[in-house]
């Protein structure tokens, strides 16, 4: 498997000179990701739980909607100059009853929020494709839950501690347990893998759950969510005016500037009750 970080001889600059020293780096290689052994995609990724990674991104395009809609998954032979696996080709084997997808690397997929098409199309289509709308789920969560949410993502991200150069993912139960954290360079590619993890332990539809970003929440990351049905997306940073859209439209609660025990709610605010102020002065 490919390593998570590297080392390189930098020169850091001060008020008080120049000092040349070794800096750790977050790895940054390609995936291409193959379905019965044509390409679909090429990202660029953290390596590490690429199975998780294949799994949620193809949950996010609506080509699988559960664990038994994937047969196999694994690496194809990609050989680096020393003759070593690269372990950057990973090839998915659907099960006979999944259809397989019908864009390649050559277009972008439709549902993202890259491919250029207008902000109503965007929408239509991830309402066409979503299994789980996350509208129904009756989930409730503390807004004090939700603000040490961010903290408790960052006590867990132990590769940035060593570079400061990946973005995470957690999903947690609505008492603020973890239930799994993931980091990458690509902040959906993170998203991807804790939604694959989740899809692999069963736990799609992932009612009931919190997903929480460390950077802001785009269309494409609200998409994932609800594609996944996680009833709340809370971001550290702030969510696009496309991402509020789908999200009101999907019925899933989006939550954004989550600092200092403050944060805004966006849509779904029947979620976050307001805090008991009974005996207040």
């Amino acid at each position: 498997m490919g390593r998570l970080t590297s080392h390189r001889p930098i020169v850091r600059v001060t008020a008080d000179g120049r000092v040349s020293r070794p800096d750790v780096l977050a790895v940054e290689e390609p995936l291409e990701l193959r379905v019965g052994g044509k390409a679909l995609a090429v990202t660029m990724r953290t390596p590490g739980h690429d199975v998780e990674l294949a799994h949620g991104f193809l949950l996010s395009e609506g080509v699988i909607g559960g664990r038994g809609d994937v047969l196999d998954a694994r690496y194809c032979g990609s050989l680096d100059e020393d003759g070593r696996n690269t372990y950057n080709v990973l090839d998915v084997g659907l099960a006979p009853h999944v259809p397989p997808p019908d864009v390649g690397v050559e277009r972008n997929f439709y549902t993202t929020s890259s491919c250029g098409v207008c902000g109503k199309a965007s929408l239509d289509a991830v309402k066409l494709r979503t299994r789980y709308s996350p509208a129904p789920d009756p989930v409730r969560v503390a807004s004090a839950t939700l603000a040490g949410l961010p903290d408790l993502l960052r006590t867990r991200q132990r590769v940035f501690d060593r570079t400061g150069g990946l973005h995470a993912a957690g999903l947690f139960t609505p008492e603020g347990t973890p239930l799994v954290v993931r980091e990458d360079v690509g902040r959906h590619n993170a998203v991807d893998k804790v939604l694959g993890w989740a899809l692999l332990q069963d736990r799609v539809p992932a009612a009931g759950t919190v997903l929480v970003v460390s950077g802001r929440a785009s269309f494409e990351l609200v998409q994932k969510a609800v594609m996944a049905g996680v009833p709340v997306l809370a971001a550290v940073s702030a969510p696009s005016s496309l991402a509020v859209e789908l999200a009101e439209e999907s019925g899933l609660t989006l939550v954004g500037f989550i600092r200092g025990g403050a944060m805004n709610l966006y849509t779904g605010v029947q979620r976050v009750p307001a805090p008991d102020r009974a005996g207040a002065r």
